[in-house]
């Protein structure tokens, strides 16, 4: 059982400090109307490598021995965590090779690869292709970086937690959307370990709710993840993360696709804010109601990443 402290989220946000913005926290007038809650956005879309995928890795290779550095590193990922591993290890001048689902989105590939790390294809969902990330491990005595299920990645992404706190002490709620877990487990044990009072609500696919359905069973789930959008796309959340999630979170909600994807094209149209679909999850939970609070309450919605493919966009066609 995972347990970060105060202390620990801010040694960890010491460490990365000179590598990430402090993304701001942006008022949302139609939000805020929609819902009756006083909304802002915490804009991750402006971070390095234009999400929070950043962080973790920044805090991992800080604390990495000078031997697993020389040996390189390996990881898995549906793009954001690939170059947020490849700018980390670039930064600290580690070798980095990152293995991704043949249908991973071309700017991420791109944009991986521009950060200086290798590339392998591998699979058609995270799973097969986190499969492929253990054989190099076993092949090449690479170093693997879990991109969710990590003690050290979650502290890392966590500190996004301590910036909401630091620019609203006074926040009531704070929604997260959530893939394999890392960003919800980290951002959830961070703020209450601030104010245990702040309310924490987790957002999923319901086309993939692995999160949501392993909180119901009492246990880690292995589900069949349907959802088409890749921050999300995870079958199997992570351990460690899971067992935050069972008590730090206060409730999780899931919407289709459908519903998360004309959430994406509102934030654009109506914020001004070009989001990627996991990052738009949040948004639909609060403008379908799902966020449930007294009227008024202060509520943050965490806007995962901005790195959206438009082309994958222009093809989209909803029943």
């Amino acid at each position: 059982m995972l347990t970060l402290t105060l202390r620990d989220y801010e040694e960890a946000r010491a460490r990365i400090a000179a590598h990430i913005k402090h993304t701001p926290l942006l008022t949302s007038r139609q939000l805020s109307e929609l819902t009756g809650y006083d909304v802002r956005l915490k804009a991750e879309l402006f971070q390095n490598v234009g999400s929070y995928k950043i962080r973790g890795p920044l805090n991992k290779f800080a604390q990495m021995s000078e031997e697993d550095k020389r040996r390189g590193v390996v990881c898995s990922s549906a793009g954001n965590h690939a170059q947020g591993v490849a700018l980390a290890a670039k930064i600290y001048g580690i070798r980095a090779v990152v293995c991704m689902a043949t249908n991973a989105t071309p700017a991420k590939i791109a944009a991986t690869r521009g950060y200086g790390a290798e590339v392998v294809l591998h699979g058609s969902i995270w799973d097969e292709a986190n499969e492929k990330a253990k054989e190099l491990v076993r092949d090449e005595g690479l170093t693997y970086v879990h991109p969710f299920d990590d003690a050290q990645l979650i502290a890392g992404q966590g500190t996004l937690g301590l910036e909401v706190i630091q620019d609203w002490p006074n926040v009531d709620a704070i929604v997260v959307p959530i893939g394999g877990g890392g960003l919800i487990a980290g951002v959830s044990m961070a703020v209450k370990s601030h104010n245990p009072n702040i309310k924490v609500f987790g957002v999923e696919s319901s086309d993939g709710p692995a999160m949501k359905a392993s909180v119901d069973a009492g246990s880690l789930q292995t589900i069949d993840c349907k959802t088409v959008i890749d921050g999300l796309r995870v079958r199997r959340c992570g351990e460690l993360n899971f067992s935050v999630v069972q008590r730090f979170v206060d409730d999780i909600v899931t919407l289709p696709d459908k519903d998360i994807f004309e959430a994406m094209l509102w934030t654009m149209e109506r914020c001004k804010l070009v989001v990627e679909g996991a990052a738009a999850a949040p948004v639909a939970a609060l403008m379908h109601g799902l966020i449930k609070m007294p009227a008024g309450s202060r509520v943050v919605a965490v806007l995962s990443g901005g790195n959206l493919n438009l082309d994958q966009l222009r093809a989209l066609k909803w029943n």
